[in-house]
């Protein structure tokens, strides 16, 4: 197979192999959102696939300098505070709060710089400054625009003659400039609305200087990657090259990629239609490594059709491999040096190929998904055998680590409800602890109170039953309880205390934790 990473790039309509401008280092800028309001559905994709583009490519030896924007200054938001009477500058930053609690949750990785337009006005301004010494702007009464026809190659990104845009495309309305094309650097300061100083009087940067001033900040010039939503094409991005090719006489980037469309029963998913969703009211139903994992399974140009029972297609097939995962962590525990691990050995060596080359054709995680679960099914059959080999083991589980690693997921069990399943478990542990006090088993209650105290968990005793509350992270908790009640179920078929022992099988069932017995010892899965 060719080893080849190749990428689809926006700009030459093409796949193409991906040669950095510097040989290991890849220089990637996202555009980020507008934060005026929590982020949606659709704003989660872009965020979540180009995460995982830079992890594979960090997983392929590259070092990768990421940036990703916050737009913290615009109409929307200056338009939401009125609304909400607060400052515009503060409501950004309280909504750039709340994307970092959601981005966190879908384990997505900080970007090396998260630049604000409100921290860059400096450069911006120089940037807008120089292209008009070098004649490509033009100020109007304190407005500067863009001289769209003095750039040769506008249009070559998204596609679109300049006669097109003139007969009815997305053109303002504006009769201050020389050709209703220009479009907006700079613009005049309107009363009550943020305002910073520059050559041309008190005002704010338009829409798409601030990607090209930040871009060419932090990462130079050519950048390697540029990415964002495919509706960024035009005009945003159309004109991200317009402004700094024409003033840096060199590429903007070497590869444009852009995610498809979310969409709700084949409409594209927009404010304008009302048919959107806040990713933290889908993140309060579904745990946030579903939706990971959901956005992930179509290719990230293709569009992406949203419903619940997408999600709960999503959900099944993440508990699948959750479960092989799960019971490859349990079967380590009791493996031995058998050597007859070969056929799994086969398996897990084709299922990494497989993902590679799946990732290596334009980053194709749905395929490398694929590749996921015929690991999985390799796994499942030889944990059917009376012997495991360790080596062979540790080998699947350093793979499986790898590739989920690649796609950001992690096994920690689904949480969703505020922690329902936390609750559950918790209360069980509760139940068998009184169930040892009554009977006068104090070892075993204290015991159980200091082991959940080491995992965080302070029991409080009072007159009308004992309560909880957390001390500490949350993260991998449910694993370490139901290790800790499989603990205490197998010293209760030890004692021969069958009732409690068939007890804590038939209450795990109920939350959806199916316990099976082995010579090895007790294995659990998601229902």
């Amino acid at each position: 197979m060719d080893s080849s990473l190749h990428v689809y790039n926006t700009l030459t309509k093409q796949k193409e192999v991906f040669v950095p401008k510097e040989k290991d280092h890849v220089r990637m800028y996202v555009c980020g959102p507008t934060t005026y309001n929590f982020i949606h559905l659709g704003n989660a994709r872009p965020i979540v696939v180009f995460d995982t583009i830079r992890r594979y490519l960090e997983y392929s030896g590259y070092k990768v300098t990421y940036i990703q924007n916050f737009t913290d200054v615009d109409d929307k938001i200056i338009n939401k505070a009125n609304e909400e009477g607060e400052s515009p500058i503060k409501l950004a930053a309280r909504y750039i709060n709340e994307y970092f609690i959601d981005a966190d949750k879908l384990k997505v990785k900080r970007a090396d710089v998260h630049p604000k337009v409100s921290e860059h006005m400096d450069v911006i301004i120089d940037f807008v400054r120089e292209l008009e010494e070098k004649g490509y702007a033009y100020e109007v009464d304190g407005d500067v625009y863009f001289s769209v026809r003095k750039f040769a190659d506008y249009g070559k990104l998204s596609g679109r003659s300049l006669d097109d845009l003139l007969a009815g495309a997305r053109v303002e309305v504006d009769q201050r400039k020389k050709d209703p094309l220009d479009f907006a650097l700079w613009k005049k300061a309107k009363a009550g609305e943020p305002a910073w100083d520059s050559p041309w009087g008190p005002g704010r940067p338009g829409w798409h200087i601030e990607c090209s001033a930040m871009s060419n900040k932090y990462l130079g010039q050519e950048i390697d990657i540029h990415g964002g939503g495919y509706d960024l094409v035009f005009p945003h991005h159309e004109n991200e090259i317009a402004q700094t090719e024409a003033l840096l006489d060199v590429p903007m980037a070497r590869y444009w990629l852009h995610n498809g469309f979310i969409t709700v029963n084949q409409e594209k998913m927009s404010k304008s239609l009302g048919n959107f969703f806040l990713l933290r009211e889908i993140l309060a139903k579904f745990d946030p490594m579903v939706v990971r994992f959901y956005l992930l399974s179509t290719h990230y140009r293709s569009p992406l059709d949203f419903d619940d029972e997408k999600l709960e297609v999503a959900q099944k097939g993440l508990d699948r491999l959750k479960n092989s995962y799960l019971q490859l962590g349990n079967s380590l525990k009791v493996a031995g040096n058998y050597e007859n691990g070969d056929k799994l050995k086969e398996v897990t060596l084709k299922a990494m190929d497989d993902f590679i080359e799946a990732m290596n054709d334009d980053f194709n995680t749905a395929l490398a998904i694929a590749a996921l679960f015929d690991l999985a099914r390799g796994i499942n059959t030889y944990l059917k055998e009376s012997r495991l080999d360790k080596k062979t083991l540790e080998q699947a589980k350093s793979v499986f680590d790898d590739l989920i690693g690649v796609l950001g997921i992690s096994f920690t069990t689904r949480e969703v409800q505020g922690g329902k399943l936390v609750e559950d478990l918790i209360s069980l542990i509760i139940t068998l602890r009184q169930k040892a006090r009554k009977e006068r088993d104090f070892t075993t209650a204290d015991s159980i109170r200091d082991q959940l105290k080491e995992l965080g968990i302070i029991l409080e005793d009072g007159i009308k039953g004992t309560n909880w509350k957390a001390n500490g992270e949350m993260d991998g908790l449910i694993e370490k309880l139901i290790e800790m009640i499989i603990a205490i179920r197998q010293n209760a078929r030890k004692n021969k205390d069958f009732k409690t022992a068939d007890l804590i099988r038939d209450e795990m069932k109920k939350v959806g934790i199916i316990f099976e017995d082995t010579p090895q010892g007790t294995n659990w899965k998601l229902e």
